[in-house]
């Protein structure tokens, strides 16, 4: 991807808590909180792969492609998130349907920019 296309779908969601500060694990939060946050990093690299069916080096891949970001734990171990997940599931029906890796993800960077957008005008419309 050109560098203007470089902002993982991830890195968009400025309204939902991060979790990048923060290894796994030494959060102040209560499990409870951590139970419904679909962003805190809760699978590890052969979780996510098993759920998705899909390879580590596919994952990986996405990470390259600047599509998601997983975190790590203190041991340096990818962590991902429910919400890295759903985005990783969705770049694999665009790549099996036949899109290219590179614009499956730029696709996804954009529909998520574009939930985003429609959530933000939503809420605007809500307040007037």
């Amino acid at each position: 991807m050109d560098q203007t296309h470089q902002a993982s779908a991830t890195s968009s969601r400025r309204d939902r808590p991060r979790h990048g500060h923060d290894p796994v694990g030494t959060s102040g939060d209560s499990p409870e909180l951590r139970l419904d946050d679909e962003d805190y990093p809760a699978y590890s690299m052969g979780r996510a792969s098993e759920i998705l069916g899909v390879t580590p080096a596919f994952l990986r891949s996405l990470g390259a492609a600047k599509l998601i970001e997983p975190l790590r734990s203190e041991g340096g171990h990818r962590r991902f998130s429910r919400y890295q997940l759903r985005l990783a599931a969705r770049a694999r029906e665009l790549v099996d349907a036949g899109t290219a890796l590179e614009a499956a993800c730029r696709i996804i960077i954009l529909e998520d920019q574009l939930a985003e957008a429609l959530r933000i005008n939503e809420e605007l419309r809500q307040r007037h």
